[in-house]
């Protein structure tokens, strides 16, 4: 085992995981000042590889999802716009921009569509893995963009990536439990699945003028979803203590009430202590025991990330889940990498709790928990459908063999950079050349400088001078709570400091396979869409409301 981890003690069995990333993410930026950085997921990354966690995992680059496959859930004008629209012909555009929200919090930037390919491209192929038993945890932390609507981009979310992955999990699984641990409330999400059983969505964020401005305790679904969806509204600088208080009895009963198949975690780190735009005060052991312990019920486990813009605590805490989810704990010094100059000037991975004072009485948060456990009591135990034939999707042939391609190349010819990834480095595996430098093995110029240092490279990193970002409407400004597009930040600005230096890319491609899997159940097949990776077009339905056999995603069309 590397010293720079150890393993999780009281780990029942290890877990297949399979983590997605594609090096082109970080490339994208969302402008000038913008406090939404793509960069912070190359920088998770980074720690992810220089801790040594690729050896406990299978890492993967997944297929960019096509605008047939964004259409299960939004609406084909609204994918069709994002395809289009550009900086330079946005101006030809300004009546469509109002209609779908792009602008302020949202804007136009240079590959706007591929960066919603990637991330919805990641969650998908997660879910497929998943549902066909080809691991038992998923970790794409480019999605997680929870506000995006049907028809309609919202705090900074384009395509919610986290309703295409749990339509495809429904495939499947019978019931799929959301969890949202962002200090914003999953609107998008909730609002899809707002009318059916399938899907049970529970979300704890901060509440009261602020960004969306949805998610009170009286929100609970209506219709045949009534009661299915539960919220936790939270005041301001919540610690870690009371945040656990709430958090695992209420995730306790839903398991226990609902019983859902698989669970998808949305880990938006918005909600750390010291966040550009959050309001809360947990440290990343706090954040990180939500995720060990939903980990806790071994059921399929889809890790999405989300918010986060203190870019330094986002990877931190990510790197962090990472390891839990592969049953390791990383330790505090964080290793040289290309983003090292960041992490200064301690170069440890905690985030830390402020003094902030916590506005969550031990009153209010009793009270607000006896609601939403009496909500959950009227569930009656888990609701049951039909058993059914899955339908056949092009999906299901692309993962029916996973070494489709090795037997295809020479044996006198390097190993494709997808095998190498895939590989998994045993417990008691002593050494190989990826561990060079680790434990004082091979790590000095001579062997009769033993005492030497052994040399490190660090990169350079520019910080420009603060840049203050312009009052809009939506997430980065205060407003009403019934204002069209959420509350924002209640009254403070937002001060930012862009990155000017360049970065050595993390290069990671792997395409992927996938396989066809297990118990059938009732198929769940958009109206007037494809499954994933589908080419076929089913007949389209008119309307705002998507239909997916009993299980409605519905959005906003404006």
């Amino acid at each position: 085992m590397s010293q720079n981890m150890v393993p999780l003690d009281g780990e029942s069995q290890k877990k297949r995981v399979c983590y997605f990333f594609d090096s082109d993410i970080g490339g994208f930026h969302y402008g000038p000042g913008h406090p939404m950085k793509p960069t912070r997921i190359r920088m998770c990354h980074s720690l992810v590889m220089n801790y040594g966690l690729y050896k406990k995992m299978e890492i993967f680059r997944a297929k960019p999802a096509t605008k047939r496959e964004m259409t299960q859930f939004h609406s084909d004008e609204y994918v069709e716009f994002l395809s289009r629209i550009t900086p330079s012909n946005m101006n030809s555009y300004i009546k469509e921009q109002h209609k779908y929200n792009v602008g302020d919090d949202c804007p136009v930037f240079d590959g706007l569509f591929d960066y919603c390919s990637i991330s919805a491209g990641g969650s998908m192929e997660g879910a497929a893995r998943l549902s066909r038993d080809k691991c038992d945890i998923a970790v794409n932390w480019a999605g997680g963009l929870h506000h995006a609507k049907k028809s309609e981009a919202s705090g900074f979310c384009y395509v919610n990536d986290i309703v295409l992955g749990i339509l495809e999990l429904l495939r499947y699984h019978t019931r799929v439990l959301y969890i949202d641990i962002d200090v914003h409330h999953g609107d998008g999400v909730e609002e899809a699945f707002y009318t059916t059983d399938r899907v049970m969505t529970v979300s704890f964020h901060k509440y009261g003028e602020y960004f969306p401005g949805t998610g009170e305790l009286r929100d609970i679904g209506i219709g045949k979803g009534k009661y299915y969806s539960l919220n936790f509204p939270l005041r301001d600088g919540i610690s870690d203590e009371n945040y656990k208080s709430v958090f695992e009895p209420v995730i306790r009963e839903v398991m226990e009430s609902y019983d859902p198949s698989a669970i998808v975690l949305q880990c938006g780190t918005d909600s750390l202590s010291g966040d550009k735009l959050g309001c809360l005060n947990l440290s990343m052991r706090g954040h990180a025991n939500c995720v060990k312990f939903v980990k806790s019920f071994n059921k399929p486990l889809l890790l999405l990330g989300g918010g986060g813009y203190t870019m330094r605590n986002v990877s931190r805490a990510w790197a962090y889940e990472t390891g839990l989810a592969a049953g390791v704990e990383l330790a505090p010094e964080i290793p040289v990498n290309e983003y090292y100059e960041y992490f200064g000037p301690d170069y440890e991975l905690d985030v830390r709790s402020s003094n902030t004072e916590d506005m969550n009485t031990p009153e209010y948060l009793e009270r607000v928990k006896n609601i939403v456990l009496d909500n959950l009591r009227h569930l009656g135990g888990p609701p049951s459908i039909h058993m059914t034939d899955i339908p056949k999707m092009p999906i299901d042939d692309d993962m029916d063999d996973l070494d489709q391609d090795e037997d295809l190349i020479p044996p006198d010819v390097r190993r494709h950079r997808r095998l190498l990834d895939s590989r998994i480095q045993p417990d008691g595996e002593l050494s190989d050349s990826d561990d060079e430098g680790e434990g004082g093995r091979r790590d000095h110029a001579q062997h009769r400088d033993r005492d030497s240092e052994p040399r490190s490279r660090s990169s350079e990193a520019d910080i420009a001078g603060g840049r203050r970002f312009g009052i809009g409407v939506g997430i980065l400004s205060s407003g009403a709570a019934g204002s069209t597009h959420g509350a924002g930040p209640s009254g403070h600005t937002t001060m930012v400091r862009p990155v000017l230096s360049g970065h050595l890319p993390m290069e990671v491609d792997t395409p992927t396979t996938t396989e066809s899997g297990p118990t059938p159940i009732e198929p769940v097949v958009a109206n007037g869409t494809t499954d994933h990776h589908s080419g076929d077009k089913s007949p389209k339905t008119n309307g705002t409301v998507v239909v997916v056999n009993d299980v409605t995603a519905a959005g906003v069309e404006s």
